[in-house]
């Protein structure tokens, strides 16, 4: 792609950026159908799989990114990831409703034990950066493989709970809506897709999916030597964004449907997951990745454990009033993540 011009380069990141937004659209629609035909969330290896589909795109940006060395951008995607698709939750706190913030609608605890699990795995990631790359058990750093661990215990903890609670909470005047996607709607839905065409459909969104993150990765990579872009700049930034498409299209549908306490519980589940897949950077890369971040990327996890705690705070804490749309905590978020990007251009890699 290096020999191709400017605009082509542009045009084709945004061709993969279409791509990657309506195949993840598909993928999460199907993901549901395949869910409630075969329970797959009962089961951790369900979880997993479920989580690794909202997790497409990012794991070929990251495949790509570590295959050929540039382990800045890999990072930096992930990383930087976490506090972009928090900031989704902006965006569904504005569709949700006109004078009721999102956070007062959820209704339930759960998001915010989803979000101490992205707190505890991004922790993982800050100590991970701090390793020497010699302390590694093969290729993979022990920070990626603890981080693994804790997911997945974390994972199995929270299964539970929705299980066996062991309290009850009351919040008045809340909106949860569906409690899981295996739920049905109330209302009325058009005739349901059969398991063997969701199979398929969601086989077609996943190769397109790929696809377009290998693209979005070459282009954008290109585009941003040429801009004379730090690549975690951009990861975090730019390619961030084009992959959060889909959980902002899938959110928005969330909300608009009543089911608040699952939008703002899929982003969590997405970011804790998201960084789990430097132990795919590792064995890509053939070392570890972590002790490679730097002190950007360090930054860039501050930032998304600070929007995570503003929101699990604004689910306990419960302001209904809404300015310009968005609750107290979207506009703090707002503020939070102004300040943490114009910061990041201050740090040094």
């Amino acid at each position: 792609m290096g020999v191709l011009s400017t605009p082509a380069l542009v045009a084709l990141f945004a061709a993969g950026a279409v791509a990657t937004w309506i195949a993840g659209t598909a993928l999460s629609k199907t993901t549901d159908v395949i869910d409630r035909r075969f329970e797959l969330g009962e089961a951790l290896g369900g979880v997993i799989l479920l989580a690794a589909a909202g997790s497409l795109p990012e794991l070929a940006i990251t495949i790509s990114a570590a295959a050929s060395g540039n382990l800045g951008l890999a990072a930096g995607n992930l990383i930087g990831g976490i506090a972009v698709q928090t900031m989704v939750l902006v965006v569904c706190d504005a569709a949700a409703s006109r004078t009721q913030a999102l956070t007062y609608l959820v209704g339930s605890l759960v998001p915010v034990l989803e979000g101490l699990i992205v707190i505890f795995v991004v922790s993982g990631v800050l100590m991970g950066s701090l390793l020497p790359e010699s302390t590694a058990i093969g290729p993979l750093s022990p920070a990626s493989l603890g981080i693994a661990v804790i997911w997945v215990c974390g994972v199995w903890l929270l299964n539970n709970v929705r299980k066996r609670p062991a309290w009850t909470v009351e919040m008045p005047g809340s909106r949860p809506g569906r409690r899981h996607h295996r739920e049905r709607r109330p209302e009325p839905e058009a005739k349901p897709m059969a398991a063997g065409r969701a199979i398929a459909v969601f086989a077609g969104a996943a190769l397109v999916t790929l696809v377009s993150g290998v693209v979005l990765e070459v282009a954008g990579n290109h585009l941003a030597d040429r801009a004379h872009i730090n690549g975690v700049i951009f990861g975090a930034t730019v390619l961030a964004v084009a992959t959060a498409l889909p959980e902002i299209s899938s959110g928005i549908a969330a909300v608009r449907l009543g089911d608040n306490e699952l939008a703002v519980a899929d982003i969590f589940g997405g970011n804790s997951f998201q960084v789990v897949l430097f132990v795919v950077a590792d064995l890509v890369a053939g070392k570890p990745v972590l002790p490679q971040a730097g002190h950007q990327n360090a930054w860039l996890a501050d930032v998304g454990i600070s929007l995570t705690v503003i929101y699990c705070w604004g689910v306990i804490r419960r302001r209904e009033d809404t300015v310009w749309r968005l609750g107290r905590d979207s506009l703090l978020a707002v503020v939070v993540f102004g300040l943490g990007i114009a910061g990041l251009v201050a740090v040094h890699a």
